[in-house]
């Protein structure tokens, strides 16, 4: 049977100036737009394994960039969104802070970070079984004083395992 499911409704909305986008919107920016090219759609990644850069798809060379999260390569304030999933946590505490202060760096309020946690002592005991690369863990209340601590106002959500 069928179900109406939104697998997006975790992730943050958008805060699109929706008049502005109508007002700018012409005949030659919708032909372009529609095109789903580099004018269209920006974006760029990051990742710590020279296995995944010499390995991704065609269309993300040049794209996608070898780095590590405690120290982005992109100017203060760079990007209109960052999206961290199940990364962050691969750091220790310390790393974790100075990671998300770097996302905070480049999108000041407009990030979404997600990381490994639990919600009692049950699925943190499963977690600890199950985990191979997490160096930071901690109930949701600890990762919210990590994010204050680093000064990130973005927004976040959890990977449990149950």
């Amino acid at each position: 049977m069928q179900q109406e499911i939104n697998l997006l409704s975790k992730l943050p909305r958008g805060k699109r100036n929706v008049n502005a986008r109508a007002e700018a919107k012409t005949d030659e920016i919708i032909a372009i737009s529609r095109q789903y090219g580099e004018l269209y759609f920006e974006a760029f990644g990051l990742d710590i394994s020279e296995y995944a850069l010499m390995h991704c798809e065609p269309e993300v060379v040049g794209r996608l960039h070898l780095g590590n999260a405690v120290k982005l390569p992109f100017p203060d304030n760079s990007f209109k969104a960052v999206i961290s999933l199940n990364t962050v946590h691969n750091l220790d505490r310390g790393e974790c802070i100075t990671a998300l202060r770097e996302i905070e760096r480049l999108a000041p309020g407009r990030a979404f970070v997600q990381v490994d946690s639990y919600r009692n002592a049950e699925q943190k005991a499963l977690f600890e079984e199950w985990v191979l690369t997490a160096k930071f863990h901690d109930y949701p209340d600890g990762w919210v004083a990590a994010f204050r601590e680093a000064g990130y106002t973005g927004d976040y959500y959890w990977t449990i395992i149950e």
